[in-house]
């Protein structure tokens, strides 16, 4: 009966803080950036713990909508899906926003993807949403977090 009470304690607690984590990241700092013509509305990610939740668990997500992750300084960035539901497409993204790389990531997998040179931001989108608005490697994306260097 005890061990069947901890059972059902801890079921409780992990459910708990599913729900908090989902709530979390939800409520999250938006920014709005550009790319080409288009609109993102993106959650920023800029935390530890709000970058390691970033979207798992999540069951759906609207096409003008990502999670924009941001690093303290430039470095290789390395992400994978665990836990996440969501077929996703990760740009890592350089200071001035230009997209160094795109990587298309499958659900619920382990498998690394990194980006190909340090960046300080991966902006995770709707796998398929950049390939569709025909931008790639190269383009550069625009917004706050963004500076220009000239």
């Amino acid at each position: 009966m005890v061990q069947r009470f901890l059972v059902v304690l801890a079921l409780g607690v992990a459910l708990t803080g599913l729900a908090n984590a989902q709530e979390a990241q939800t409520n999250l700092q938006r920014v709005e950036l550009v790319a080409g013509m288009y609109r993102i509305d993106a959650q920023v990610a800029q935390t530890p713990t709000q970058r390691q939740i970033g979207l798992m668990f999540r069951k759906e997500m609207p096409q003008a909508e990502g999670m924009l992750f941001v690093f303290e300084q430039p470095s290789t960035q390395c992400f994978w899906m665990k836990n996440t539901l969501l077929p996703l497409t990760a740009a890592f993204v350089a200071d001035d926003g230009r997209i160094v790389n795109l990587a298309d990531m499958q659900p619920m997998t382990e498998a690394s993807h990194c980006s190909s040179e340090p960046v300080r931001y991966v902006l995770e989108m709707n796998q398929g949403w950049f390939s569709k608005k025909n931008i790639k490697q190269g383009a550069r994306l625009a917004g706050a977090p963004f500076t220009v260097s000239r």
